[in-house]
């Protein structure tokens, strides 16, 4: 975990490139104001808020009362500092079933539950990202919205394609990685194969098991509602933060330019998409070309994208460290455990 640590500064250097490149000053980000700062922030954390809140409806699901909702809720967000400093936003997942395995849950039901949180979310996030792709199109932003369709379709047909298969295929190891870890990793390999082999197993029973009941569907749709939500949430937090400049854009301009922007995100090249978020955001307002960020007079400035990426961003990171530390990552006593 301490290189995470370490390279959270190195998700500053784009932040310090735009600053240097356009002669932005910090009173030019001061310049905002407290309000549209603390009101984005406040956007930032329902919308982690509500990512907890569905989590721990997730699981108090298919687990019944197992643990506090509000614990739950709290890791579920913690969770969230993983996705902030890898590429891709990947990780949260991990820390999930992490803690229910703490917990005693079987890793096949915490597996399971961490699995319809993250496809509900791709699936809410990839459907509002598909919206920015094609009003980009719509708007005449020909290469920004080639590449949000690009990555929104890529990563959110993956994802349903994979949950939906799993009920009616068991998926295993593919050949080549068996064969490689084999020759690596000898006897010890051949173990680790057949537990993950067996391990995705009971995973598919489960999906098999469970996709097609009343019960599953509601929870899928509810959960999907709930993700739906805390996008719209992050979505407008662009608009708070532009009240404090005199280029207010509005709430659905908002949302389709943060949408795209985090679409550009997942691309796998920096922590957390620093750098293409904020590129994201200006080229999706401005039908920019691309390889030419210089903003036009009368539109959304840089110290707006700034302060947005700050207030949603990296306030978030050390809110989300406290309680990732504090909750997942704590020694659970013995008699807490199912």
């Amino acid at each position: 975990m301490n290189w995470r640590i370490i390279a959270i500064p190195a998700t500053l250097i784009p932040i310090f490139i735009i600053a240097i490149q356009f002669d932005i000053k910090i009173e030019d980000v001061l310049a905002i104001g407290l309000l549209p700062f603390v009101a984005a922030i406040i956007a930032i954390m329902i919308k982690l808020g509500l990512q907890g809140i569905k989590f721990a409806y997730i699981s108090r699901k298919y687990l019944g009362k197992f643990d506090s909702f509000w614990k739950l809720s709290g890791v579920r967000i913690g969770s969230e500092f993983i996705k902030f400093t890898t590429p891709m936003f990947v990780g949260a997942e991990f820390v999930i079933i992490y803690y229910l395995h703490k917990k005693g849950v079987a890793p096949s039901k915490s597996t399971w539950i961490a699995i319809m949180d993250i496809v509900t979310e791709v699936f809410a996030g990839g459907l509002l990202s598909i919206m920015a792709g094609i009003f980009a199109l719509m708007k005449g932003a020909y290469v920004v919205g080639v590449i949000i369709l690009g990555i929104s379709i890529t990563v959110t047909s993956l994802w349903m394609v994979l949950f939906f298969l799993s009920s009616r295929k068991t998926f295993q190891v593919p050949g080549i990685f068996v064969n490689l870890t084999k020759q690596f990793a000898k006897e010890k390999g051949t173990k680790y194969i057949e537990q993950t082999n067996s391990w995705m197993e009971e995973i598919c029973i489960m999906s098999r098991k469970n996709l097609k009941t009343t019960e599953s569907k509601k929870v899928f749709t509810i959960s999907f509602l709930f993700s739906l939500t805390s996008w719209l949430f992050y979505g407008i937090s662009f608009m708070i933060i532009t009240m404090g400049t005199s280029s207010v854009i509005g709430i659905f301009d908002s949302i389709m330019a943060v949408m795209g922007a985090n679409a550009i995100g997942n691309l796998p090249i920096t922590l957390g998409g620093s750098g293409l978020a904020e590129f994201g955001i200006i080229a999706y307002l401005n039908n920019l070309d691309p390889f030419n960020l210089t903003i036009p007079q009368g539109t959304v400035t840089w110290n707006a994208v700034i302060d947005w990426r700050i207030a949603t961003y990296y306030v978030p990171i050390v809110i989300t460290w406290l309680l990732l530390v504090k909750l997942a990552l704590s020694k659970i006593p013995k008699k807490e455990k199912s």
